[in-house]
């Protein structure tokens, strides 16, 4: 049995914890409202930019001079997923479902036959894709000197994955990252985005129009297509961010709440060994009373 002393430096240690995590949940509090924010204003864009890139690769009739980012490289053997992970802890099962979710794509692709390679942006998620697939991981994006996720940091991440990708590295890209619906709820999400996945074409009257360009196809796509992967990048970058805090938030919140708990268990039981040892220091000192 611990003594009083033991008793009373664990519930100062538990309180000293307690102090800190309460802190860290304020903290996490202020940055996921500005994170939100950001999260919340570059869906529209992101979306709309998906949206119309899918419809034209459902329209647009591939052929030799098509950009490969649309019409692919013709194979579809080797696949490359980017998982977008957080860079620290202390956010309960955040990071370890992003790499669950991109460990299904993996295995389902690799029942399939398929080659599977991984490119991780953030430091949570390369150790256990290395435990899970050895060598696997070919390429890693540092984010942990990065305050806030920027257009530019995305612009280089996806220059990097279309250079590999016109070198002839992979085939297809798969994009893991947590989309962010409330502070308790980040969604785990493994989109395609290269080559662009096109759309089904409902025949209606807008569905069926003719797509006219100006000033031509192959320049609109050109510029169009690296952008629509930098910019899926970059939301699943501020999505990530959003989820990072509000998951942080609630596993502070919680600590917080355990140590309270804690502290009231030990101050019961410290309580009660006090006691004790009162009465038998009373029991003790009328007993003495008595033999004299």
């Amino acid at each position: 049995m611990a003594s009083l002393k033991d008793l009373k430096g664990r519930i100062n240690s538990v309180k000293s914890t307690q102090k800190i995590t309460k802190a860290m949940k304020m903290v996490a509090a202020a940055k996921l409202r500005r994170a939100t924010e950001r999260a919340e204003a570059g869906r529209p864009y992101a979306q709309r930019l998906s949206d119309v890139m899918s419809s034209l690769a459902a329209r647009i009739t591939v052929g030799p001079q098509s950009p490969k980012l649309i019409a692919g490289t013709g194979k579809d053997d080797a696949h490359l997923i980017i998982v977008v992970t957080a860079d620290k802890g202390l956010a309960g099962a955040f990071s370890s479902n992003i790499v669950k979710a991109a460990k299904a794509k993996a295995d389902e692709l690799i029942a399939d036959g398929k080659d599977v390679m991984f490119y991780v942006v953030g430091r949570k998620s390369k150790p256990i894709l290395n435990r899970f697939f050895p060598g696997k991981v070919v390429g890693q994006h540092d984010t942990m000197g990065i305050k806030n996720p920027s257009y530019s940091d995305a612009q280089a991440i996806a220059d990097d994955i279309i250079d590999r990708f016109n070198s002839g590295r992979f085939d297809v890209a798969h994009l893991a990252y947590a989309e962010f619906k409330t502070t308790l709820s980040q969604i785990p999400q493994v989109d395609q985005i290269i080559p662009v996945k096109p759309a089904e074409v409902q025949e209606t009257d807008a569905a069926s129009a003719a797509v006219e360009y100006e000033p031509g196809e192959e320049e609109i796509l050109a510029d169009l297509l690296p952008k629509n992967v930098a910019i899926q990048i970059y939301r699943a970058q501020l999505e990530n961010q959003a989820g990072f805090y509000g998951s942080q938030m609630t596993a502070m919140d919680n600590a917080t709440r355990n140590a309270g708990d804690m502290i009231n268990r030990l101050s019961i039981q410290y309580n009660r060994q006090r006691q004790a040892a009162i009465t038998t220091e009373l029991v003790e000192i009328i007993s003495g009373a008595e033999a004299l």
